[in-house]
């Protein structure tokens, strides 16, 4: 399989690199110049919990890739949620009728690529692990966590079970055929992330702090009432349980309490022990991917008639945060608990 991967930041630097080190033929591309010639030079470096290594690489900016007139088998779409019409439009008249393009990101993008290409040739992919971009040429890997890719129909396909087999070149990934549970669920976990964001701790700080739990988990519970008026059923990964989340009325805290300890306990000892959004804001200080993650699931909640007041505020807070206009504190997280309390 020849493997195109647009975006080679943290996901995409660390899987192309895993691949790389496999065998694989592997072509990376980034609009970051200094990135490119850092892994032209010297290759790129994943610095990883059980090991750091080197791979020798073929990189291009996107402008470098289209004069050199590719010829796409499968392109791994590894950028920014609000990115992806950007990063997948000069390519467009490269992709042809067997070119597939798997959105390796966070949020609901696979929707936005089969706008453009097509169903047919857009797969899907749930990715958890963590990581980070440090450098040109060195990425911060966090650690192996859930991967599982699928197609937008439900089906289990040759194709993907062919992307399973490459992709186990970096760890366990799997199949589904309800990648939609996945991407959803992954969205309800990261209203979490993005609270937790508002304050300067870490994520497992946040998770363990029970004064904002009920407010946290409500939190969650409006984005999961949304996937639920959209008929997806979604689906544990990585210690993030949803369905003891919601249904709220079937909620129980002491099952609740002990799933969240373990996630804490994840959090906490995952090289990466902030998440990627507080790195936006706190060191990278550019917009996170709130845009093209949380809004879009309150439009799709307000076609539904489903009232959002918290995910509303996360965002509204998020925003002044980009602008910096707020510090990251805990009285973020009270304003949130205040609107929970009073919309009981």
């Amino acid at each position: 399989m020849n493997i195109t991967i647009i975006g080679s930041g943290a996901i995409g630097g660390v899987l192309g690199a895993y691949l790389v080190k496999a065998g694989n033929q592997v072509t990376f591309c980034d609009i970051d110049s200094d990135h490119v010639k850092a892994m032209n030079k010297l290759g790129l470096t994943i610095e990883g919990p059980d090991e750091t290594f080197t791979v020798p690489c073929h990189a291009f900016t996107p402008q470098e890739l289209i004069e050199n007139k590719p010829r796409f088998d499968t392109i791994f779409l590894c950028v920014k949620a609000q990115h992806t019409e950007m990063a997948l439009s000069p390519f467009l008249d490269f992709i042809n009728e067997h070119t597939k393009v798997v959105s390796i990101q966070n949020g609901l993008c696979e929707n936005i690529i089969a706008s453009m290409i097509g169903k047919e040739k857009t797969i899907g992919c749930f990715v958890n692990f963590s990581a980070d971009y440090l450098a040109p040429g060195r990425i911060l890997y966090g650690g192996t966590a859930a991967l599982f890719v699928g197609e937008l129909d439900y089906s289990i396909s040759e194709r993907v079970l062919e992307l399973q087999k490459v992709l186990q070149a970096w760890g366990p990934a799997q199949v589904t055929d309800n990648i939609w549970g996945y991407l959803w669920s992954k969205m309800a976990y990261a209203g979490l992330l993005y609270a937790t964001a508002l304050v300067d701790e870490t994520m497992a700080t946040v998770v363990r702090n029970r004064e904002y739990r009920e407010t946290l988990m409500e939190l969650c519970s409006e984005i999961l009432e949304v996937a639920e008026k959209e008929s997806v059923t979604t689906i544990a990964f990585d210690d993030w349980d949803p369905s003891l989340v919601y249904p709220r009325e079937t909620r129980k805290s002491e099952l609740l309490d002990d799933q969240l300890e373990k996630l804490a306990v994840r959090m906490a000892t995952n090289k990466k022990t902030k998440s990627g959004i507080w790195r936006d804001l706190a060191v990278r200080k550019r917009k996170t991917e709130i845009d093209s993650q949380l809004v879009p699931i309150v439009e799709i909640g307000a076609k539904h008639n489903v009232s959002m007041p918290l995910t509303t505020l996360l965002i509204s807070l998020i925003k002044e945060l980009e602008a910096q206009s707020i510090k990251m504190d805990w009285d973020n997280l009270n304003k949130l608990k205040y609107v929970y309390i009073h919309d009981i």
